[in-house]
C-alpha cells in the first residue's frame, strides 16, 4: 500500500493506494499517529484504494474516534467495492462518506 499525506492548515488529506489489510494496517495506523496531534479534520482519500479488511476497518474506526474529538473525519472518492464493505459493516452508518 502507498500512504500520500498532506497537511493544510490543520487539515489532513491522508490518500491510500492499493490494500489495506492485516499486512498494511500497521502503516496507516503509524502514519495517523504521527500526524493527527495537528489536525482538527481528516480526510481519507480511497481513490486508489483496492481493498480494506477489518484491519484496515479497525484503523479508520480508532482514527474516526479521535478526529471526531476534533473536528471530523471524513472519507471521499471510495470505489463500490469500499462501499459495500462500509455497508456490510455497518460503517456507512458511522463514518461520513462523500
Amino acid at each position: 500500500m502507498r500512504i500520500s499525506q498532506n497537511m493544510n492548515g490543520t487539515n489532513l488529506n491522508i490518500a491510500l493506494e492499493g490494500r489495506l489489510d492485516t499486512t498494511t494496517a500497521p502503516e496507516l495506523e503509524k502514519a495517523l499517529k504521527d500526524n493527527m496531534d495537528a489536525a482538527n479534520e481528516l480526510t481519507m482519500d480511497f481513490e486508489k484504494l483496492d481493498y480494506i479488511s477489518s484491519a484496515g476497518l479497525r484503523v479508520l474506526l480508532s482514527a474516526h474516534k479521535t478526529m471526531m474529538k476534533k473536528g471530523g473525519m471524513k472519507v471521499v472518492n471510495a470505489n463500490e467495492m469500499v462501499k459495500e464493505v462500509f455497508d456490510v459493516t455497518g460503517f456507512a452508518d458511522i463514518l461520513d462518506i462523500e
